[in-house]
């Protein structure tokens, strides 16, 4: 009878969610499935998950219909290790992301290294407090030779074989850094639910991201939650939703899977789950993913609602994530622990 007034409240959330009038444009990088790039939302995010080491890979293809399409690809990986004598743990990680764009090929890289230590703050269950950090190098560049400029119109026609005219060079690099906190906890009289929420600051360096070095970085902003609502002992939902805020653009996605595991209820030989997620004014994301312990296999669509619908006859992104998540065989492995941060 407690869990009725949990799941009307969290559709209620959720709508009201779904409702809000945001723009969905930004400066960053993104990924429809969002979920299988923690670090990329909030570095306080490593660490939230039951097991030792996770490896997450997301590759992205959009707007395929449309010449030149965007490609992105993240990796990501962290390792959670008990410190202290308390029930405390921290997670050291590393954020790999690429992406390609483009009629001139834009190519971003970023080297981000992470770290995030998760305090406990109640002796009875498992509720954590996070803090972590996130920086590294990014490099960009482009092909000059596909750069086209007003210079070289000749007065009839484009010419390529004129100089552009601009004096820009093709590649940069700078500093970039990331700093966020999350909270953890369960929910229930038995403690079957599990939630968090975090915030993050992205870019709190104002790096200068520009090839012609005179514009900073936007700071951006945000927001993440989930929720895992346990049905019976061998179904659960899980919902992630993420605010973004980085002036003046906005972004809210958010949306969830049902989940069913087949075999043992502790050891499932596999788990399926199937959902789909919104991207407000943007798209509208179906998702299939597949367990086989200890790997994950997803696979989502971007059907397009923006105005961009007509252009790309509402074809949007196709992604696929493959993750690995474990227990280290040895003396410290928080498996052994009777509390351990974990979504």
């Amino acid at each position: 009878m407690q869990q009725k007034p949990l799941h009307i409240t969290l559709i209620i959330l959720i709508a009201g969610c779904l409702l809000l009038n945001t723009k969905v444009r930004s400066q960053d990088l993104h990924f429809s499935q969002f979920f299988e790039a923690p670090l990329l939302r909030n570095p306080a995010l490593a660490g939230l998950y039951e097991g030792d080491i996770r490896i997450q890979g997301v590759y992205r293809n959009q707007w395929n219909s449309i010449a030149f399409p965007y490609q992105t690809g993240s990796f990501n990986g962290d390792y959670k290790f008990p410190v202290g004598k308390g029930e405390d743990f921290m997670s050291v990680g590393l954020q790999v992301l690429y992406d390609k764009a483009g009629t001139v090929a834009l190519t971003t890289y970023h080297l981000l290294p992470a770290v995030n230590f998760h305090k406990s703050l109640s002796a009875n269950r498992n509720t954590y407090l996070s803090l972590g950090f996130m920086g590294g190098l990014v490099s960009r560049r482009l092909d000059r030779s596909k750069v086209t400029t007003n210079n070289q119109y000749d007065g009839f026609e484009y010419n390529g074989s004129l100089p552009d005219g601009e004096t820009f060079d093709n590649n940069y690099n700078y500093l970039d850094a990331s700093v966020g906190m999350s909270f953890s906890s369960t929910l229930g009289a038995d403690e079957q639910h599990l939630f968090f929420a975090g915030l993050a600051y992205h870019h709190f360096n104002k790096p200068v991201n520009s090839f012609y070095r005179n514009i900073n970085h936007l700071p951006k902003w945000v927001l993440s939650g989930g929720l895992k609502l346990n049905l019976d002992p061998y179904s659960y939902i899980t919902f992630h939703g993420d605010y973004t805020r980085q002036m003046p653009y906005q972004e809210l996605i958010a949306g969830g899977m049902y989940s069913r595991k087949i075999g043992d209820e502790d050891v499932p030989t596999y788990t399926i789950h199937g959902g789909m997620y919104i991207r407000y004014k943007d798209a509208v994301i179906p998702v299939v993913k597949m367990d086989y312990y200890p790997f994950s296999l997803s696979f989502s669509y971007d059907i397009t609602v923006s105005k961009l619908a007509t252009a790309s006859q509402s074809r949007g992104g196709v992604e696929v994530a493959l993750s690995y998540i474990a227990y280290v065989n040895k003396d410290n492995s928080s498996k052994d622990a009777i509390k351990c941060p974990k979504f």
